[in-house]
This record gives C-alpha cells, sequence and structure tokens, in this order.
C-alpha cells in the first residue's frame, strides 16, 4: 500500500523494485516487462496503465531525480520510458525504474521533481509525451536491440537476458514510439504542459 497525504490507500500494481526485470539503458523494454507482469499477474485493469514515451524532435530531454544524476543536475537522455497508472479513484503513479524518486511515485510528485518545467528551458530541451495503452504497447511494440549495438556490432550495454520482443509485423519499431510526431505510431501526443494537465490531479 501507499498512503499519499490523507487521500486513499493506493495499491501498488507492480513487484518492489528490486523485484522488478530491469535492464540499465532498456528502459522501453523495462516498461514493457512491467505491462506484461500486469496484465498475467491481473493486479489492475490494463485499461488503468500507460507506456508513456518522453522525448522531442531533437531527442534531448532533461530528466532530475535519475541514478545516473551528478547532485541536482538533470540526465540528458534520448528518450525515457515510464509507466503511468490512473486508478479509478482519480489517483496517478509513475513507474520510473532508473528514478531515486519512490516507486512507485504520485504524479504530481514525480512531475515537479522529475520533469520540473519546460518555461526555462531552450526550446530543443521541452519535453513531449507518446501516451499509450499498456496491452497496445505489449501488442505492438517491437525491438531487435540494434540501436544499442556499434557499428562493428558490440554492445554500446548489456543487453536483457530474454529474448527480443518481437511481433508478427514486427522485429524493430522502436523509432515509431520514440517519434513524436502525432501522425506516426501509437497512442497520443502531448506537449508537457499538456501531459501534465491532462493526467495530473484535477
Amino acid at each position: 500500500m501507499y498512503e499519499e497525504g490523507g487521500s486513499s490507500e493506493y495499491t501498488v500494481i507492480a513487484p518492489l523494485r528490486g523485484e522488478c526485470v530491469y535492464t540499465s539503458c532498456y528502459c522501453e523494454e523495462n516498461v514493457w516487462k512491467l505491462c506484461e507482469y500486469i496484465k498475467d499477474q491481473q493486479t489492475c485493469p490494463t485499461d488503468e496503465v500507460y507506456a508513456v514515451f518522453i522525448s522531442n524532435e531533437r531527442r534531448t530531454i532533461p530528466i532530475w531525480k535519475q541514478k545516473s544524476s551528478r547532485g541536482d543536475e538533470p540526465v540528458i537522455w534520448d528518450y525515457h520510458v515510464v509507466l503511468l497508472h490512473l486508478n479509478k479513484q482519480g489517483q496517478g503513479f509513475i513507474y520510473d525504474l532508473d528514478t531515486t524518486l519512490p516507486f512507485p511515485c504520485p504524479f504530481d510528485v514525480y512531475s515537479r521533481e522529475a520533469f520540473r518545467s519546460d518555461l526555462f528551458l531552450k526550446p530543443e530541451f521541452r519535453r513531449k509525451m507518446r501516451v499509450i495503452p499498456a496491452l497496445t504497447y505489449l501488442q505492438k511494440f517491437a525491438s531487435d536491440r540494434s540501436h544499442m549495438k556499434h557499428s562493428n556490432g558490440t554492445w554500446r550495454m548489456p543487453p536483457p537476458s530474454y529474448p527480443c520482443i518481437e511481433t508478427a509485423e514486427s522485429k524493430m519499431n522502436l523509432d515509431d514510439f520514440i517519434s513524436m510526431d502525432a501522425n506516426v505510431g501509437c497512442g497520443e501526443v502531448y506537449k508537457l504542459s499538456d501531459f501534465v494537465q491532462h493526467f495530473g490531479v484535477k
């Protein structure tokens, strides 16, 4: 359970952070595995759960409170992926296996601490979000992990031990999820301010 201020208790829908399937620098697969766990274990209705890709046209997005942060400096990712849970009680929680914030973290706390604001950022650093229903993500996402290989074929970072995630239609469509072109891929694309307004505490 998660007790947030005076609100009703929140039921956590994932394993403890240390018990989750996790591979450093493969956040898209870590979230896919979280979605798979939630679906298989039926810890909540899957229509309450979303994969959220964070990026922009230049693939330069700052996120604070990351494990690889130095002090209060943000990490500049090309993209990042978190899981969003919106339950029937109107509570929103973010599951980010790379954050130093709680796991899970109340949506508004995560937004304030990890996203902060785009108002003071140069345009090339402003964040966008692609929000994909968990079931759609499980059905459509595919990665052959080629983006994590150097030109000589060696790994930039060690890959997960389980087989690559693929579908009948695709072995690699990661770029369609990272893209913040609303005409490409699955889900809905939001500017950061619209994302926070849409999914935050009403």
